[in-house]
Formats: structure tokens, sequence, C-alpha cells
């Protein structure tokens, strides 16, 4: 299928959040960023930025975007980069295809996910490599973690368990996922999160965030993942927040510490 046609197909979904990338950095820190293109199997080239440590990096981490038009500037944002420099990480930002600057491919967008860790891994190779996802992006990624990939540790939050029980919020959308699924049945089960979950390959630790007011992927979801995961999981949550804005809520510092927390948990030695 022709990048055009993938366009077309995706439009139910994410026509709105399809558009040209706009980079809410002011000159001077988005001269801090390198960038970096990467060809994905889903068919997309992605491009991305990524953020050196400040000093000798204890580890390397990729940030998958929420659904919305700012894409990777989600994290640009709101200060993403400065938090985990401060853990001592060298910080890799990218755009889904057929988001921000990143051009189309198919549905397969844990494939973009498995690019940028294998490229991440490229430039750092001594270093463990985390992932922090959120919504779309963190979802996506427990499709990643059953592949080949190159993840150590992993932040996902405010994550739908299926794409169904997201999408049948919005009527249009949902019947066009219910078609796509009748289409291809093989591949719908592949990309059914919750039974994925109890694949993981590779990730040592993981550490999911969710909001008791999120009306879209609510705690129980985080709790039907935890009890899936074949990995050491934790479930954290907030009590007011809305669906993937935690760090846009009054619980940003107490969200900031408890990412904090959980890397230096990890990177510290063990036995």
């Amino acid at each position: 299928m022709k990048p055009i046609l993938f366009k077309l197909a995706k439009t139910p979904f994410f026509g709105r959040f399809m558009v040209r990338w706009e980079n809410p950095l002011p000159a001077d820190e988005l001269n801090q960023w390198n960038s970096f293109s990467v060809k994905s199997n889903s068919g997309g080239l992605i491009k991305g930025l990524w953020l050196p440590a400040r000093s000798e990096a204890a580890g390397s981490i990729v940030l998958g975007h929420p659904m919305g038009k700012e894409a990777k500037g989600y994290f640009l944002k709101h200060g993403y980069g400065q938090l985990y420099q401060e853990c001592g990480l060298n910080v890799f930002v990218f755009d889904f295809n057929g988001f921000g600057e990143s051009t189309h491919g198919n549905f397969s967008y844990f494939e973009d996910i498995l690019a940028v860790g294998h490229f991440a891994v490229q430039q750092f190779p001594s270093v463990p490599l985390f992932y922090h996802g959120i919504s779309m992006g963190g979802q996506w990624s427990t499709i990643t973690f059953t592949q080949n990939h190159a993840y150590d540790y992993a932040m996902l939050e405010s994550i739908p368990t299926t794409l169904d029980e997201f999408w049948i919020r919005f009527p249009l959308p949902y019947r066009f996922l219910k078609l796509l699924y009748l289409m291809m049945p093989r591949y719908s089960k592949k990309v059914r999160m919750i039974d994925r979950i109890s694949e993981l390959k590779r990730i040592k630790s993981l550490l999911l965030i969710y909001s008791e007011n999120d009306v879209y992927t609510p705690v129980s979801m985080g709790a039907r993942f935890k009890a899936k995961s074949n990995v050491l999981t934790e479930l954290w949550t907030v009590d007011d927040a809305d669906h993937a804005k935690i760090i846009k809520s009054k619980h940003r510092k107490e969200y900031e510490n408890k990412l904090k927390d959980f890397i230096s948990n990890c990177l510290k030695p063990k036995g």
C-alpha cells in the first residue's frame, strides 16, 4: 500500500492530528538537540531529536508521544528533556509515522519504537535503555517489547488495554477499526495489548502510571495490565489528572519524583 493510501486509512483515527510539526522551543534551546532519522519497518522515515546527557551518561531514554498535533513536541514543551538529563540520561524523542516530521507508514507503530530503540543503542551501546511512552506512545510499546528490541526498562503512562476499548468512545473510528479487524484478523490478534503484556522480552522492570479520574484509560486498565504482566511491574496512580496530562496537573512534582526514583532504582548496582 502506498503512503497516500495509508494516510487515507488513518484519517478517521488521526486526521486532525497529522499536521505540519511546529517546534515549541526557542532557537537556543532547540540548538542543544541533535536531529536524526531512521527507517522503520512500518514503512515510514522516522524523524527525531536527541539530547546528550550533561556528563557521562548513566543510560539513555526514548520517549513515545501521545496522540496529538504536538507529536514529539509534547516532550519538548513540557521539559522532559531537562528532567531526564537530571537523571543522567541521553534523551531521544521522535514522531510516529504520519505524525510531525515523520513520513507515513502503516499501522504498525510498534515498528517505529523498535527502530528508534536500535538507533539509540547504536549511539550509546554500553548503557541501559529506558522507554517512556504516554497513551498511544505507551500502548504500542507493549507490542514492541515482544519483539527483538533494545529496551531494558519501561514507564508506560495512561495506556489503553486494547484499541477497541479506547476507540469505542468515538463511533466513526470505532466502526472503521472493526472493519479493519475483519480485513486483518491475524493482525488484530497481534496488537491486542492486554494479551501481549504477558509475552514481554528483555524488560527487567515496568512502571505503569494512571490517573484515578481518567475516563479514557481508567486505573482498572492498569490493574489488568499488572495482573497479566510477566515482568516485575508497579502500578502508580494520581487522583486527579486528565488523560495523558499528568505533567500538566497539580501532581507534576510527585510525578517527576516518581519517574526519577524509578530510574534511580533501576540504575542501582545489583547484588
